[in-house]
């Protein structure tokens, strides 16, 4: 089976390996991927993608490309003659290109559809705290995450795990579904379910706006914000007028008193620096005030200066 495949971050790694292992089976005759990334030292050379790192170690022929629709790369798609493309953390493909293959073009997607349709799926998932996650395979087609589902793979999200923990966890098992997928799809025919668009939910691009962190919500909805978020884009907050993001908190049992407090509201416990919740208060383990390194909590206490009155991040 000829395979095109397509991707660009570390999440896609995994299955364009895990392909490539079992050659007797499937043939990756084309690695599409985007272009190099100047670096900020402007005298070293540009920044390739972690698929095209992969695809060189592996020997693979790659194609870079930050225009899909161009003619170009659809001429290049087709001169690959694929059998499957298989799409892992790219962009969005038009018709001219996924309607290519004879036995059609499939995505990894990292939720269990129809949840979770969009850019940020494993972000939107812990941040609305939900307790599994997983991954899912389904046939392109021209509405974004609505195709039909191949096949999915379901796992547990821990309470403290983070976004970043996750989704290295999804690209491991994403692999194991990719290849799943091409052998059912190998074997066919294929009979895929059609998503219950009743129970879709959005996982939308992250922006400035909705990771900034509102501190009138509980504190497991406060942890469970800052833990999706993590490490990158981190959710943010501001102190003093600048900006602080904040990589890593947890619950905090016990209670400072001092009586009626707003939330975001900071106060030191026994060297623990904590923020209010609307139901208790959250400890800040680790975080990065604007124009300073990132550090733990710990030594943001002993750098702290509360001065008069109350001191609340915003």
């Amino acid at each position: 089976m000829r395979v095109v495949f397509m991707g660009t971050p570390e999440f896609a790694v995994p299955s364009l390996r895990r392909i490539a292992a079992e050659a007797t089976k499937f043939e990756v005759v084309l690695v599409v991927t985007g272009c190099d990334k100047p670096r900020r030292n402007s005298h070293a050379d540009p920044e390739p993608t972690p698929v095209k790192r992969a695809a060189m170690e592996l020997g693979l022929p790659v194609y870079e490309t930050d225009d899909v629709k161009s003619a170009e790369f659809a001429a290049k798609v087709a001169d690959s003659r694929p059998d499957v493309i298989v799409v892992a953390a790219f962009r969005i493909l038009p018709p001219e290109v996924f309607e290519l293959p004879r036995l059609g073009t499939f995505n990894l997607h990292g939720s269990l559809l129809p949840a979770y349709r969009g850019a940020a799926p494993v972000n939107w998932a812990i941040m609305n705290g939900d307790p599994r996650s997983g991954v899912t395979t389904f046939f392109l087609q021209k509405s974004v995450d609505t195709g039909n589902v191949i096949t999915f793979d379901e796992t547990p999200v821990g309470p403290d795990e983070n976004a970043s923990e996750l989704l290295s966890r999804l690209s491991e098992i994403g692999a194991g579904t990719v290849a799943r997928t091409l052998s059912m799809i190998a074997e066919g025919p294929v009979v895929p379910q059609k998503q219950d668009d009743r129970l879709a939910t959005r996982a939308p691009k992250l922006t400035r706006e909705n990771t900034r962190i509102e501190w009138a919500r509980t504190v497991r909805q406060l942890h469970d914000f800052v833990r999706g978020l993590a490490m990158k884009p981190a959710a943010w907050t501001t102190l003093g007028g600048k900006m602080v993001k904040i990589y890593r908190t947890r619950p905090f049992a016990g209670n400072p008193g001092g009586g009626e407090t707003a939330p975001g509201t900071i106060r030191i416990e026994s060297g623990h620096l904590l923020a209010r919740g609307t139901d208790g208060w959250l400890e800040v383990l680790s975080l990065q005030p604007e124009g300073k390194k990132a550090m733990d909590g710990d030594s943001f206490v002993r750098g702290f200066r509360a001065g008069e009155g109350p001191v609340r991040f915003s």
